[in-house]
């Protein structure tokens, strides 16, 4: 463990222009699927799972959709004896918070995503937000944030890299959806990919991995590394600033 918690480390500051370092873990088939049936578990292996608790426990902050929540059914992120020692030597708290990023707070605030986390849960939404929901949130033990203030009430993901920065958050981790990941691609913010090509083919109509508007231009990435297991491909990806 200690080896890939070396491997995967994030790089030491200063970090790109968002002052925070953004790195997005998903996996793909290898005819470019995101999900199979609607989750990533159908497309993981033991190996991909091993990689995503590493990326979780050396992050301050999980970054994820609420679609992505609802369908994932996640929980909260736990503290693990492994990164016990590195986390503190960094500042770091036990466990990182998840921050869950929703326009709407369609959200049930009854999950133990919520209501039983080790780090309180985050929640990050815009303008259009109903004051009741974020009251019930807050009431359920999160705590919310408000990134983007434009009329559309959409979240704005630059401002979330800045939010969680503020929070004192810097390594960032978002594990999606694909949506969630093309808006922050198409903002500019994401600073490496960690891509895990599954030996298998989905078919069906799912996503590809990012999901979002068309950008001016390619943004460039070199190779960091890769990682092979029965067959899967564990990449990484960090961007090139010009």
């Amino acid at each position: 463990m200690d080896e890939l918690a070396d491997a995967y480390a994030y790089p030491d500051p200063p970090y790109g222009p968002s002052g925070a370092y953004l790195r997005a873990n998903m996996v793909s088939s290898l005819d470019g699927a995101a999900h199979h049936d609607g989750r990533s578990k159908p497309l993981s292996s033991d190996a991909d799972m091993r990689i995503f608790g590493v990326l979780r426990g050396l992050a301050d902050a999980v970054v994820v959709g609420a679609e992505t929540v609802r369908r994932e059914g996640y929980r909260p992120a736990r503290a693990r004896a492994a990164f016990a020692e590195r986390r503190a030597a960094l500042g770091q708290s036990p466990a990182p918070a998840i921050a869950v990023v929703s326009a709407s707070l369609d959200l049930d605030f009854s999950l133990p995503l919520f209501t039983e986390p080790l780090v309180p849960t985050i929640v990050i939404t815009g303008a259009a937000a109903s004051g009741e929901r974020i009251e019930r949130a807050r009431a359920a033990g999160a705590e919310v944030v408000l990134a983007g203030t434009g009329p559309s009430g959409r979240v704005d993901a630059a401002a979330v890299v800045t939010a969680l920065k503020e929070l004192g958050h810097t390594r960032l981790l978002t594990e999606g959806g694909p949506t969630l990941l093309g808006q922050f691609a198409a903002a500019g913010v994401l600073d490496e990919l960690c891509l895990a090509v599954a030996p298998l083919i989905a078919a069906g109509d799912a996503k590809r991995i990012v999901d979002g508007p068309l950008l001016r231009e390619p943004e460039q990435f070199a190779l960091a590394s890769v990682l092979e297991e029965a067959g899967f491909l564990f990449t990484r990806y960090r961007r090139i600033y010009p």
